[in-house]
């Protein structure tokens, strides 16, 4: 069953045809390979002949044990009739090792639009950089935006407020989405998805000897989404519990956990100096599920959830999404697009006798627009130009 996702065909649409590798990269099980089902669609609606269209998976392990990049490019230049224009769809390709320099030869032949998906930025970037300066294009793939969940529980006789709820209590990978699962059975396919991530794309490929730290490590992330630490602090919690490891350790796991796209970084932004801080960031998941598969579902979450779904929602729109440093008060995200710029505070109800989430908005000297999202819908409303919204319109607004 596929259900469209039209924002990430847009974005493919204006490279289709172009000298360039698109690439799609996200965490495992966020849709990709269901986004290549939607290409191939829309390529042959396109006019092209569906025996021009090439698709590859690379996932199967006999495969990936026993195939070289040689033989890869072999078979793909074998399955191209009479020489003629073809387009390849190719999943999870960085499971072949060399498969960068067997994209970049198919890709000076000449006859070839080239498209692939990848669940480790890493391997992704590094090749990139050596083999395709200049000639790639990066789409990242996120888990479901509200937006889409909605497409997903079309026949649903629960309301958009109910389906938020669900949304919030079950995150959005498309497998859990597409039915109706309880809590535990939810919780249990995102440990799974969890865990393939963690143990293949992790701790088999670095080699990671002390799991053990490494899974205490993870978990201390995970439990602190949405707030400010750094390898140090993670270094004295660790001494804390009569555990030792260095803060160079730290730095690698938290950067292939990033490179796994377990999670995503949150840098500060200075909006006096309007520039980049580089301490102090704060780390998102890529699916609020991910929390609970590790720690159960518990209502004393909301506030990280609601930051992380906000979060998540900025970058599916193509911020570059930072925490705002103002003197000594913060702004939840900084969203900037271009020449565009969006302040936001979330907050699942704002306090009582208290305007510091709107205070804070109110002291940024400029007109860009300002929101503090909400759960409560007595809350929302208009102050001095600041928009407070619920969740849900904030969600699905354009």
């Amino acid at each position: 069953m596929i259900i469209n996702r039209p924002n990430y065909i847009e974005a493919i649409t204006p490279f289709i045809g172009q000298p360039l590798v698109k690439i799609l990269s996200g965490i495992r099980r966020c849709g990709k390979s269901t986004i290549f089902e939607m290409l191939k669609e829309e390529l042959i609606l396109r006019g092209v002949e569906e025996k021009c269209i090439i698709s590859k998976r690379y996932t199967d392990m006999d495969i990936v044990q026993n195939i070289t990049a040689k033989q890869m490019y072999d078979e793909l230049v074998c399955a191209t009739k009479d020489n003629a224009y073809s387009y390849l769809i190719l999943d999870e390709i960085q499971e072949i090792s060399g498969w960068e320099k067997a994209v970049n030869s198919l890709l000076e032949k000449g006859n070839f639009d080239i498209y692939v998906t990848g669940s480790n930025s890493k391997l992704m970037s590094s090749e990139i950089s050596t083999y395709l300066t200049g000639r790639y294009v990066q789409i990242p793939v996120y888990t479901l935006s509200f937006s889409e969940y909605l497409k997903f529980k079309s026949k649903s006789q629960l309301s958009k407020r109910e389906l938020l709820n669900k949304y919030i209590r079950f995150g959005g990978f498309p497998v859990v989405a597409l039915n109706e699962y309880e809590s535990n059975t939810a919780y249990q396919i995102v440990n799974g998805i969890y865990y393939t991530v963690v143990s293949r794309d992790i701790v088999n490929r670095h080699r990671i000897h002390k799991q053990e730290l490494f899974d205490r490590v993870v978990k201390y992330v995970v439990e602190n989404t949405g707030k400010t630490f750094s390898a140090n602090s993670i270094s004295k919690f660790l001494k804390s519990e009569n555990r030792q490891l260095s803060n160079e350790s730290i730095y690698n796991y938290l950067r292939w956990l990033e490179q796994a796209f377990i999670i995503y970084p949150c840098r500060r932004y200075d909006l006096q100096g309007k520039n980049i801080l580089k301490t102090q960031e704060k780390y998102y998941l890529a699916d609020v599920s991910l929390k609970y598969a590790l720690f159960g579902y518990n209502r004393n979450m909301l506030d990280a959830v609601m930051e992380n779904i906000v979060y998540l929602e900025l970058k599916r729109r193509g911020y570059d999404v930072y925490v705002g440093k103002l003197g000594s008060k913060e702004i939840d995200f900084v969203g900037i697009l271009r020449d565009e710029k969006i302040y936001v505070q979330v907050c699942v109800q704002l306090p009582e006798n208290s305007d510091r989430e709107t205070a804070n908005l109110k002291d940024i000297p400029d007109n860009y627009p300002k929101y503090v999202v909400t759960l409560n819908d007595l809350d929302v409303g208009n102050d001095e130009g600041i928009k407070i919204v619920h969740l849900q319109d904030f969600l699905l607004q354009d």
